[in-house]
């Protein structure tokens, strides 16, 4: 259970401190002594970035009288868009457009289409019938099957975002210390969707379970096998509710599953049909035959496969070489290979850890390795799998497989075993700041979700005053702590004698964000030289005694037995907000407008349009130094109403696209103003709404002049501080604990539930 608790920061012996750091008016850059070794947490940097993806022309094809999800792709894109008649008149000159053709028009070439040039997206309509057309089917690169609905918008951004190659998760979930997915075994997954956020907390990614669902026939009874189509629905209503990571399964009836084993095709059929929808992960079998195994890795796309291999005979032995055999049969068509097998004594947990080990030495270069054993006496496996081990819930009707444990569960082995150790987190906030999202409330319902032992507590900090801070941050337990506002990294080493001596005088270390921004809003505590837990003492191998499983504590500061990181994930939570309904690429090349009283407050925007390939940033309201513009786009302030005028004259797709605004409510006029300047100009098949305001003023604070009301008057699609701040706890609480938890789920966890 988390422990919750109100205290005050200790008063401080001495005055107040100015409010200067790297990124005031001067730049100490040179002068301060900051630790100069950026560090990656999780694979979370610049890094893990957008990426510009797939260039081809996107050609949407569209059933009669929907000519409507043309346009919406090209608001997602940020092009204009035009109608076509054949798929032989799309030529390099229609390169900037989104493409549009008909379903009737589409069949006549589809299949002789020039697939170096053109990106062919067939889409459907359920509520129109099922299955789509078999012939576009069959023929297109990816099939988006969608119904009118309030998630409409969000599902198509994240579709076309990860189906362009412009977003991927696949990286920083395999930086991570431990991945968990939810295996699902709903019949049905509208019976999961009222308790989706609660059932996902914890999870990476969630799995449908293919061979589990039953699709309801006209005589009352259930079809042996779902079709397509029904699958295809599923995975839509699945996919609209969820910004999770899909797994697709078809697991075989040989394999605790349902799908039958005669035809080896009707796999290869639903797995790359499976691709063509824009999964995520697709999980294939290592028994298929390597035909199909091969064809299906040649045709992935984006998607990440995932070799299963699993075993219930009950004769299987880890150190065996018929297990080596399979993990090497498995990696030649795998991004993660999947093993998993029945024991009969809890000493071939060991020998599967021995196994693990072997596999990380002697195979460095190999697909990641997800390994569990089954049953009650395979728990403790589920334990120490790092890679995906598959989780159940309480809510689901049944579990996936024989011991399946919860993410509680889990965490509560940990703890006995000694491998989550209980620790101090803290929220630190200013006696001026109200977050747009309570966040104490929020961390309480996830720790207690999540099983996790930690003990959070809440700080009240005055501002500019940073006394007190190396108490808890010297802890022995100090897990770390999310800093609301975020505090300049060059003040703290600056003028707090314990955060300029780590590192042996060089200050704290830093993330490359926090190096970059200047502002730190996370402290993350990393235990030893790892991130990861520390594991139990293993055997030399497997028939050498098991060791003990119990780590023993540590005792002295936390200095001497842990490194403190600083981060800043307030930058992802405005990147992760521009992008909810936009695709990133949206972004590229454009120039972007930032207002704010100082440049502390500019910083993370400035770092967040850069991951966003802005090519351009004009400032209003304060001087950039030049320690902030090295890592940003390049710059120009606004100093007269002729630079603003030049900045309006300019080719529409060179002028501002985005406005993100950090000045107070009461400077509300002067935001309404430049919405007005730089007006969304109608033009012929140009998206409806084709520019973007992010306010992040105080949401609490009263208001006599509402931008946003301003901004969608003007053509903008617009955003607040309260998004922001959900998906910037999203971030902290990765970077503290390790764990995902859906944007969802802190929306309704602070009393904001909002369609997804």
């Amino acid at each position: 259970m988390a422990a919750v608790q109100q205290l005050l920061a200790s008063p401080s012996p001495s005055p107040a401190l100015p409010p200067t750091g790297f990124n005031g008016e001067t730049d100490t850059m040179t002068t301060d002594r900051v630790s100069q070794s950026p560090v990656m947490l999780h694979g979370r940097s610049l890094r893990g970035a957008p990426e510009e993806g797939d260039k081809r022309i996107a050609v949407i094809i569209f059933g009669q009288g929907q000519e409507r999800v043309v346009s919406t792709v090209a608001e997602v894109l940020s092009k204009p868009f035009k109608l076509g008649s054949s798929f032989k008149n799309v030529t390099r000159d229609d390169h900037g457009f989104v493409v549009g053709i008909s379903a009737m028009d589409a069949k006549r070439d589809i299949a002789d289409r020039n697939k170096e040039l053109l990106v062919a997206v067939n889409t459907h309509c359920v509520t129109l019938g099922m299955p789509p057309d078999e012939q576009l089917s069959t023929h297109c690169d990816y099939e988006f099957l969608y119904m009118e609905s309030p998630y409409f918008r969000r599902y198509l951004s994240r579709f076309i975002s990860f189906t362009l190659g412009q977003i991927s998760h696949h990286e920083e979930l395999m930086a991570k210390p431990r991945t968990l997915f939810m295996s699902t075994t709903f019949p049905d997954v509208r019976a999961a969707l009222p308790n989706l956020d609660i059932l996902t907390v914890g999870s990476d990614a969630i799995e449908i379970r293919v061979d589990l669902l039953r699709e309801p026939l006209p005589n009352g009874g259930f079809a042996e096998v779902p079709s397509l189509g029904y699958v295809g629905e599923q995975v839509m209503l699945l996919r609209e509710r969820t910004e999770l990571p899909i797994i697709f399964t078809t697991r075989c009836t040989n394999e605790n599953g349902r799908f039958p084993m005669h035809d080896p095709s009707l796999y290869h059929r639903y797995l790359y049909k499976a691709i063509q929808w824009g999964i995520e992960y697709i999980d294939i079998e290592l028994w298929l035959p390597e035909d199909i195994r091969r064809d299906l890795w040649q045709r992935k796309g984006n998607s990440r496969i995932m070799s299963a291999f699993h075993d219930f005979s009950g004769t299987f032995k880890w150190p065996s070489q018929y297990a080596l055999d399979v993990f090497q049969r498995s990696c030649p068509y795998a991004d993660i290979v999947k093993m998993i097998a029945i024991i009969n004594e809890h000493n071939e947990n060991f020998e599967l850890e021995y196994f693990r080990s072997k596999i990380r030495s002697e195979y460095p270069n190999a697909p990641p390795l997800s390994a569990v054993n089954m049953g009650g006496t395979g728990q403790f496996s589920r334990t120490q799998n790092k890679v995906f081990t598959p989780i159940t819930h309480p809510l689901l009707p049944l579990i996936a497989a024989p011991g399946q444990m919860s993410t509680s569960e889990i965490h509560r082995a940990l703890c006995q075993l000694g491998q989550l150790p209980m620790k101090n987190i803290y929220g630190v906030s200013s006696s001026l700041n109200r977050s747009a999202v309570p966040q104490a409330p929020f961390y309480e319902k996830c720790f207690n979700e999540l099983g996790l032992p930690h003990r959070f507590s809440i700080i009240e900090r005055q501002p500019n005053n940073f006394a007190g801070m190396e108490a808890w941050c010297n802890q022995r337990d100090f897990g770390g702590a999310y800093l609301d506002p975020g505090i300049s990294v060059q003040t703290l080493s600056k003028h707090n004698k314990f955060f300029a001596r780590l590192n042996n005088g060089q200050g704290p270390t830093l993330t490359e964000a926090a190096r970059a921004i200047g502002i730190a809003d996370t402290i993350v505590a990393r235990s030893g030289s790892s991130a990861t837990p520390t594991p139990p003492s293993m055997p030399s191998s497997p028939h050498s005694g098991q060791g003990s499983a119990v780590s023993h504590a540590q005792t002295g500061s936390a200095t001497t037995t842990s490194s403190l990181i600083f981060d800043n994930a307030g930058w992802r939570g405005i990147m992760h907000t521009l992008i909810r309904d936009l695709a990133p690429s949206a972004y590229f090349d454009r120039s972007a407008v930032v207002l704010a009283s100082s440049s502390d407050d500019a910083a993370p925007v400035f770092y967040a349009l850069k991951a966003l390939k802005i090519a351009k940033i004009y400032t209003v309201g304060f001087r950039t130094p030049a320690a902030l513009a090295r890592h940003a786009p390049p710059i120009e302030q606004f100093i007269s109403l002729e630079s603003l005028q030049r900045a309006r004259s300019v080719a529409d797709d060179r002028a501002p696209f985005v406005i993100v605004s950090a000045l107070g409510s009461d400077k509300g006029n002067l935001v309404s103003m430049m919405l007005r300047a730089f007006a969304a100009a109608g033009r012929d098949g140009a998206p409806n709404v084709n520019k973007v305001f992010l306010n992040l003023a105080d949401v609490a604070a009263r208001k006599t002049n509402d931008p946003h009301e301003t901004a969608e008057k003007s053509g903008f699609a617009s955003y607040g501080a309260a998004d922001v701040a959900a998906f910037t706890i999203v971030e902290s609480l990765r970077l503290l604990v390790g764990q995902n938890v859906p944007y969802s789920f802190v929306r309704l966890a602070s009393g904001r539930h909002h369609p997804f």
